[in-house]
Formats: structure tokens, sequence, C-alpha cells
């Protein structure tokens, strides 16, 4: 063979193991899940909004993905979900073969408060978030407590689980900057919080995220069993207009870059995250799953029969977020990390 024989061979050899490994290669994610199963790791309890979002989500994603795995939810709960995300982090494989669902807070939860986190938000393989949160905090029917200005003029005991959960926080945000009269009893776990109410013990619920109350606790609504007092979130939710938004009742500057801090992650209110370091064919395909998930009608029709909200933002648009969020000075975190703090004259341990 020539010379010149020799190099074209060569140069066809070449290609078509240039076109073989680009057909591999659009074959590779397909290959890769079918006849597998993604395991969905949930940092809350059976049962509860962020495990019924979870659970929405894995009845119809399959379907987008390449292959059509399968999906098996399991609950690893403790800590706010944090220990969820420390395991999704640094434990989980980083094949594409895992992700989960974890509290809107988590991925900043290193600058707010760093005790615990091993982790950077910044570098999660994130999917997207099925919905926005908006919180609010509810008083039981009985207690004569309808609005903020009520909860200024007498004592308002509070019921929630840990000490730097969002039950705990807000009620603390608001004895801090509205001068409301909020005494704290945690350590309730689950819907324990719930039945206090009902039963009495408590007369409140504070941080309550609206789309969990609807799934969860829709006859309150219906019956008028509770009202809502106050609203967090940087703007009202359409369906609540006549319930006061924190941000609108806030005058000093200081306080409302404090709040719109910590309210920046409910607009990723249910996120879902895979570990870092996913190969990018199959974490691509995952992000397309997931948005595609979320225009499914199936999917939307299912949601609606749950009370489910779907407000979903990408997986893109909350690593945006997250580098933004970084970028903010440690003063501020500070600030914001000191409303995670118990205080004076609270009580760490729910009435049995």
């Amino acid at each position: 063979m020539t010379n010149r024989m020799t190099a074209l061979a060569c140069g066809l050899t070449g290609v078509l193991a240039l076109s073989l490994a680009n057909g591999a290669s659009a074959q590779s994610v397909e290959s890769f899940y079918k006849g597998k199963s993604i395991n969905v790791i949930v940092g809350n309890n059976a049962g509860g909004a962020y495990d019924a979002y979870a659970r929405l989500l894995t009845r119809h994603m399959g379907k987008h993905i390449p292959g059509n795995p399968s999906f098996v939810v399991r609950n690893m709960t403790g800590a706010g979900t944090l220990i969820a995300t420390n395991y999704i982090f640094n434990v989980a494989p980083k094949d594409g073969l895992t992700f989960g669902g974890v509290h809107e807070r988590m991925g900043l939860e290193p600058k707010v408060a760093p005790k615990g986190t091993q982790y950077d938000g910044r570098q999660f393989t994130w999917l997207g978030s099925m919905a926005k949160q908006t919180s609010v905090c509810l008083t039981w029917h009985t207690t004569g407590i309808k609005t903020v200005d009520d909860a200024r003029k007498r004592e308002v005991v509070a019921g929630g689980s840990g000490v730097a959960g969002s039950s705990a926080v807000f009620p603390r945000v608001m004895n801090s900057l509205l001068g409301t009269k909020f005494k704290l009893v945690t350590g309730y776990q689950g819907t324990d919080t719930d039945i206090a109410m009902e039963r009495g013990e408590v007369d409140s619920r504070c941080g309550f995220g609206y789309a969990s109350l609807k799934a969860t606790q829709s006859d309150w609504i219906r019956d008028k069993k509770v009202n809502m007092i106050v609203q967090f979130g940087l703007k009202k939710h359409k369906e609540l207009p006549d319930v006061p938004l924190i941000m609108d009742l806030l005058t000093k500057e200081e306080d409302r870059i404090a709040m719109q801090i910590m309210l920046a992650t409910q607009e990723m209110g249910r996120p879902f995250l895979a570990p870092p370091s996913v190969p990018t064919d199959r974490a691509e395909a995952l992000q397309k799953a997931f948005d595609a998930s979320m225009v499914d009608k199936a999917l939307l029709d299912d949601a609606a029969k749950q009370n489910l909200e779907i407000d979903a933002i990408s997986g893109k648009e909350i690593a945006t977020l997250m580098n933004k969020l970084y970028d903010v000075p440690d003063a501020i975190y500070a600030r914001v990390n000191s409303y995670r703090q118990p205080g004076n004259g609270e009580d760490n341990s729910a009435r049995k």
C-alpha cells in the first residue's frame, strides 16, 4: 500500500471511529438509563408536602428520560433535610441515578448557618423546583388573634419543630421586627404541631407553606378554622390578596434587606438536586426531563387532584440564584442567622 493510500485509509478509519463515537454518545444516555431505577432521596417525612411533590414527580418524569427508568423514593429525615442534603453531596453516587428533594433553604445554608453543612450549594447539579413557596402565619380560630396587631397585644403560643426550623424562625422574626408576642414551644414532630393546634395546646403555627397547608389541611381553609395574619414572600400569593405581606409591614431598609435574603430561596420552594459532577449528558437529560414534566398535562392534572401547586423554575435558574446569593456580604447572613437561635423564654420540649 502506498503512503498516500495508507494516509487515506487512516483518515477514513479516523472519521469512522469519530462517527461511531458520536453515535455511541448520542445513544449513551438511553442505554445507561434503560432498565435502571433512579433513587430519589426525600429529606422530609412520608405524607408531607415535600414527599407528595417528590412522588408526583416520579410518577411522570420517567417517560421524559431516554431509556425510561423507574424510580424508588426513599425518605431520609433529620435536621430540616440537612442530613439528606449532606448525603446527596458527599455520599450518593454521582452517576445520574440519585437525586433528591430538600428544603428550599438548604442550598444557602452554608452561608446562613454553616454548622453541620458539608457542601457548597453552588456545586450541586440542580434539576429545578416544582413550585415557589409562600409561607403563612396561622392562628387557630378560637384564639381571637386575627391580625398582627392582635398578636402585639397579648402572648400567642406558637408551636414548631426544631429551634432553627421555619416554624421557629418566623415567630422570632415577627417578634423582632413587628413587635409581636409569640412564645415558642418547639420539639413537635411531623404533623404534631397541627394536632396541637386542634387540641388547643398551641395558638399558632408560623412559617407554614401555603401550598403545604392546601395539600395537607385544606379543611382548615374551607371551614375557616385558621386565621392567616401575615404571609412571607417577596410578593403576595395570588390566592391571598387580603393577607398582609411581611415586606409591606417593614419600614427600615436594613430589615427589608435581611428579609429579602431570608425569602429569596422561597423562589425555589420545592427544589430537586443531584450530586455534583454528574456526567454532563446525564445531568442535561435529567434537567430536560424535569422541565418537560413541569408542563406535562398528566402531571398537572395529577397535581390539581392533590392540591399541589406547580410554579416551576429550571435548574439553571436555581444555579444562577445560588451564585448571586453566595456573593451577599457575610454581615447580612450573620443577622439572618441570629433568627435561627433560640431566644429567652422559649420552651424547646414540646408538650405531650
